[in-house]
């Protein structure tokens, strides 16, 4: 890697990207006439809507990029890119094909065999078949090479045992991939495998882990003697951490890792709008948030391109999950301090005083998930000291 790597340049989106995004607006525009689309901070996350997830699969927005004979839209990365930006600036209801079309199918495709591609993606862009993430276990979070479940050679394939920590939507989505240990060596980095796990399987325990809002999102999953057939195996034995870290770029770089508290931001401009009364100060405070936030789009764009055209941006996906992950947060703190509202969970759904108290409680979490912004830093500095 060289400097000229970390620098990916401004992207200019193509013509076709306006009108797919004004497509979007105004299919979000009937939605929320509708009363399905409520601009929810964290919508990503916590907004599990099978039903949306369909409809946006019939006009193609699910499996945008993945190709055409697979059922996917055969579309750039960048056009998906539009997609998901207005989604979530929306905060549509998004959660339930999140993981399934943002990197389990396309990791699917990468690594996987005809069998499953044909299986597995088809359904993903349909809005029919939904993945969990099964990386993360109790002290191996972003320390994944010190994962403890085992998978172990049967007769007649493998069998998995262990528990993952932090798996989203594990109690209602159909599938995760698992990451394993399949063999003892020295390089903590070999001996990783990627398996395609049903979390409908008898042996497989799902124990909820409830947000400070009582929300249930995240949750145990307790693998215990989980029997599988070698057409379970994702890629190669052995490759799990190579093709864990390209899964990463995808998790990590999206505007999903900036966008989560776009909605409480627009929230607090309609309201000093509403006010009449909006001080130099507070539009200078809501000028420097929207700067920041778009210089952070506009990496998450450099990366995106990079993706899409085979590069590899693990350490630009990290920096992107650092600065926008930061923003979120401290993004919250900046609106309460602009306009200082009580925070309710008992005001209007969707009004300020909701959505702030709804931000509040879920802002622990944009540093932690992906990768705490610790660990993150790591790998940047080692990418610009590789870069000297």
């Amino acid at each position: 890697m060289t400097l000229s790597d970390l620098d990916l340049g401004a992207v200019q989106l193509p013509p076709e990207a306006t009108r797919l995004r004004q497509e979007v607006r105004d299919f979000l525009a009937a939605e929320r006439a509708a009363g399905t689309v409520l601009g929810r901070p964290d919508s990503w996350l916590t907004g599990w809507d099978p039903a949306f997830t369909r409809r946006l699969a019939r006009r193609g927005w699910v499996g945008m990029t993945l190709p055409r004979a697979y059922g996917g839209g055969g579309r750039s990365n960048l056009e998906r890119y539009v997609v998901i930006e207005e989604l979530l600036a929306a905060g549509a209801p998004v959660s339930a094909h999140w993981v399934a079309d943002r990197q389990a199918g396309p990791t699917i495709l990468r690594h996987g065999t005809e069998a499953q591609r044909s299986h597995f993606l088809p359904r993903i862009a349909a809005g029919a078949c939904f993945f969990s993430i099964g990386m993360s276990e109790q002290d191996s979070g972003s320390d994944l090479a010190s994962v403890r479940t085992r998978a172990e050679r049967t007769a007649n394939g493998w069998r998995l045992t262990g528990t993952k920590m932090w798996t989203g939507g594990a109690h209602v989505n159909d599938h995760a991939i698992v990451l394993a240990r399949t063999d003892e060596s020295e390089d903590r980095h070999a001996g990783l495998s990627q398996f395609i796990v049903d979390l409908r399987d008898p042996h497989v325990r799902v124990e909820p882990i409830r947000l400070l809002s009582g929300e249930h999102t995240f949750n145990y999953c307790h693998l215990e003697g989980v029997e599988l057939t070698d057409e379970a195996l994702l890629g190669r034995p052995g490759d799990g951490w190579r093709q864990v870290t390209g899964e990463l770029a995808l998790e990590r770089s999206g505007p999903e890792r900036f966008l989560s508290t776009l909605p409480l931001l627009s929230a607090l401009v309609g309201q000093l709008q509403r006010t009449g009364a909006c001080s130099p100060e507070q539009q200078a405070r809501v000028g420097r948030l929207t700067a920041r936030l778009a210089s952070i789009r506009q990496l998450s764009l450099g990366v995106a391109a990079a993706l899409a055209a085979g590069r590899p941006a693990d350490v630009q996906a990290a920096l992107v999950k650092d600065l926008g992950t930061r923003f979120e947060g401290e993004l919250v703190n900046e609106v309460r301090e602009i306009l200082p509202i009580a925070a309710r969970f008992d005001a209007t759904r969707g009004s300020y005083p909701e959505l702030l108290a709804t931000a509040i409680l879920h802002a622990p979490g944009y540093t932690l998930r992906g990768g705490t912004n610790e660990i993150l830093r790591g790998i940047i500095t080692r990418g610009l000291e590789l870069s000297r």
